[in-house]
């Protein structure tokens, strides 16, 4: 997939036809995917590109309403899986403050026009334009005549529509499979294998310690059954995230660490994916570590119970 970043103004036209998949798609969700696959449809039918614009950084950050964002899916990944859903460009639009301040007649003339595109797909809900006052009814007006617009309706799960915020919320609260279902693969983070205070080594239990490599949206605290990708294999595992309250650290931070069932060996400098699959229960404080190590013991058999029943992995 051809990737191209840009800025405002666009100093370089592009001569070629696209169909333009419009949002910020953070999750890529089964309604951000419904849009990109109305894209590669409406591609075929014109004969042009299938391709997508998203926007970094997030308008949020640029216009003051919040600092230090964390995302589902990092720029780096979006990118990875804008490429498995078919498309064949990508347009990174720098968003900053003179992006922001254009109009939506302005975006279609200045941004779209100018870079070939002779279709554009957005979500129902999809806003642009200084004050987020365009939509894609405005989209429809301006293009008339110079190209085809189609908008994607909800996809609804329990009659509600899927989308990032519901998403955020459901990890939030510890509903991994809700939050999976509406992503239609399971919620992950990415990081390095560091060295960490050999804690779950001394209890029977060694970890892997996680330096996440980008910053993505935290689940809630508390101890997770996970799958683990690492150099072209996979194993499970239990993940923790959470401060340790048992123990007492000068410092409180939250930490990922993940016990792997069925693998043993040196992690250290990896990079890991992880695959959130199920909550087991939230992080709490214990009287003493040799209670927080029988909770463990539970932990994992609840955690190969729950494989047992849901993969076809056996771990006994």
């Amino acid at each position: 997939m051809q990737r191209n970043h840009i800025t405002y103004p666009i100093r370089q036209v592009n001569n070629g036809r696209v169909v333009m998949a419009l949002g910020y798609f953070d999750g890529i969700h089964l309604g951000h995917q419904a849009v990109l696959a109305e894209a590669s449809r409406l591609a075929e039918e014109l004969q042009a590109k299938p391709a997508v614009m998203t926007f970094s950084p997030h308008p949020r950050e640029v216009l003051g309403k919040e600092a230090n964002l964390r995302f589902m899916t990092p720029l780096p990944e979006k990118l990875q899986l804008f490429e498995k859903h078919g498309l064949q460009q990508a347009y990174i639009m720098k968003f900053d403050e003179e992006f922001a301040k254009l109009s939506a007649d302005q975006f279609v003339e200045e941004i779209l026009l100018p870079l070939g595109v002779v279709g554009v797909v957005t979500g129902f809900n999809y806003r642009f334009g200084r004050f987020a006052a365009g939509t894609p009814q405005d989209l429809e007006r301006l293009g008339q005549g110079r190209f085809v617009t189609r908008q994607v309706g909800p996809v609804l799960i329990d009659q509600v529509p899927v989308s990032s915020t519901r998403i955020r919320e459901a990890l939030t609260a510890g509903q991994i499979e809700l939050a999976n279902q509406m992503l239609g693969r399971p919620y992950r983070t990415r990081g390095t294998v560091i060295h960490g205070d050999k804690r779950g080594r001394l209890m029977g239990f060694p970890t892997a310690n996680l330096q996440e490599l980008y910053s993505y949206f935290s689940p809630n605290r508390g101890v997770y059954v996970v799958r683990v990708l690492h150099e072209q294999r996979q194993s499970y595992g239990i993940m923790n995230i959470g401060i340790r309250p048992t123990f007492t650290d000068p410092v409180p931070r939250e930490r990922y660490e993940v016990h792997l069932l069925d693998f043993q060996g040196d992690l250290y400098d990896q990079v890991l994916d992880i695959e959130f699959l199920h909550y087991i229960r939230p992080e709490q404080k214990f009287p003493s570590v040799d209670a927080l190590v029988d909770q463990i013991r539970i932990d994992k058999q609840q955690a190969i119970g729950w494989l047992s029943t849901h993969t076809s992995t056996s771990l006994v």
